[in-house]
């Protein structure tokens, strides 16, 4: 293996993005333990189901369930969609000083299911230059699967999708324990 060297056949930094590129059926987001990871589009109604409840947004946010540096992040990709991470910062007015706040409110909305990654892009300078590493892109999770998704996962109870995922987790790991799986279902 060879790291950052921007070659996707032998740079692990790159196979985390290539598959976002060459699959429809894979997201990649921070979903476990605060933690970027992999999930089908087979198991993402049972993690929704469990994780958002049916619940919107606006809903998490009235009842102080989602921070306001969330809701920034949240509104800032409002306008557009997608977004590179780079823009989303900039566009959101996030300063250097926010910098742990920014990040921390990412992963929130990514173990939320509110939004994840959906590709990466490269800078560009105000000549027009491409430069430096590629950034991150993200969309709302709505956008990323379509709602089909979103219906499937408000016929499941959530304790359909505990006990479904639970079992699968177990079926894998006999040894799992019982917090852990809960902490890796309920993000």
């Amino acid at each position: 293996m060879r790291w950052h060297t921007g070659n996707p056949d032998t740079d692990p930094w790159e196979w985390r993005m290539r598959v976002l590129d060459e699959r429809n059926d894979i997201a990649y987001a921070k979903l476990f333990f605060k933690k970027s990871g992999y999930i089908t589009k087979e198991w993402y109604p049972y993690f929704l189901a469990a994780r958002r409840r049916g619940r919107i947004f606006d809903e998490e946010y009235a009842d102080g369930k989602i921070s306001a540096y969330a809701k920034r992040i949240y509104e800032t990709l409002a306008q557009a969609r997608v977004m590179p991470l780079h823009a989303l910062k900039r566009d959101g007015g996030f300063t250097k000083e926010e910098a742990s706040k920014f990040d921390h409110a990412l992963t929130e909305l990514q173990m939320r299911m509110f939004i994840t990654m959906c590709g990466r892009q490269q800078k560009i300078s105000q000549k027009g230059a491409e430069y430096g590493w590629s950034s991150t892109v993200f969309c709302f999770t709505e956008d990323f699967f379509g709602q089909e998704i979103f219906k499937k996962a408000a016929r499941i109870t959530v304790p359909e999708a505990t006990e479904k995922i639970k079992s699968r987790i177990l079926e894998l790991n006999p040894a799992a324990e019982d917090k852990k799986i809960t902490k890796f279902i309920m993000g």
